[in-house]
């Protein structure tokens, strides 16, 4: 029996089996899983994962079944194997199915919990919401919790607020992708190696974050912390503010809701 087992192995599986793996809180001969994609089929078992024939097998072979397909299939997928998850463990990770939608779609002995990380979970540095209305047993849960929290930071969300808390940290480094590329952009247009370029303004961004999260101060004071009267820092903090950046991301936020 594997300690979990996916259906589906794209992106975001991916990632998770990577990070789990990576922090060391499973092996990878503890998890199986299943994809239509070949691709992803060999991806995994690189990786020593064990790719299971179909979907029925790794929720037959799984102590824990996540299911990680996209929302435009979820519901035949969940269909086709109805009965198979009679009495199981699941965990989705499928944007827009909530407790209330998996109630509906499946057995009243199948207990769920739904969950939205991001890609850094692949670094151990994700961002995982868990609704907070699930109906795991109290150990499932647990090691629900204890796995993520080995492969990033968890936050237990409301059922209404996991649509806008997935748009800020699920969508959200896509965003910080274009924020550290246009800066590197900048830095390069003045002369600075891209590589270069790159690495500063990754490492800015992680440790910018890490201050936030350390210090628990208000961003606009850590901004003003950075900002001399007069210098060359609140001149680009006035360029970006010219250019309508605050109100891009809150836009961005309102449109990925």
């Amino acid at each position: 029996m594997y300690k979990i087992g996916f259906i589906g192995m794209g992106n975001m599986a991916s990632a998770l089996m990577t990070g789990i793996i990576k922090a060391g809180y499973l092996q990878a001969n503890d998890i199986c899983g299943a994809d239509i994609s070949e691709q992803a089929r060999m991806k995994a078992n690189d990786r020593g994962i064990k790719v299971c024939e179909n979907n029925h097998e790794v929720i037959a072979q799984s102590e824990l079944v996540i299911v990680a397909v996209k929302p435009q299939v979820l519901e035949s997928v969940i269909n086709d194997v109805h009965d198979d998850l009679k009495n199981k463990a699941v965990m989705s990770i499928a944007l827009g199915y909530d407790f209330e939608k998996y109630n509906q779609l499946l057995d009243a002995s199948t207990r769920h919990l739904t969950i939205m990380p991001n890609t850094p979970v692949e670094v151990c540095e994700g961002m995982l919401l868990l609704e907070e209305k699930h109906s795991l047993k109290e150990e499932e849960y647990q090691f629900v919790v204890d796995m993520l929290n080995h492969i990033g930071s968890t936050q237990v969300l409301p059922s209404h607020l996991m649509n806008v808390g997935g748009a800020l940290s699920g969508c959200g480094p896509a965003y910080l992708y274009l924020v550290i590329e246009g800066l590197a952009d900048g830095a390069v247009k003045n002369g600075l190696p891209r590589a270069a370029a790159y690495k500063l303004a990754s490492q800015t961004v992680l440790g910018a974050g890490k201050m936030q999260l350390a210090t628990g101060l208000h961003p606009g004071i850590l901004k003003d912390n950075v900002t001399s009267p007069g210098g060359s820092t609140i001149r680009g903090v006035k360029a970006l503010e010219d250019a309508g950046v605050r109100s891009a991301f809150i836009e961005a936020i309102d449109k990925a809701c």
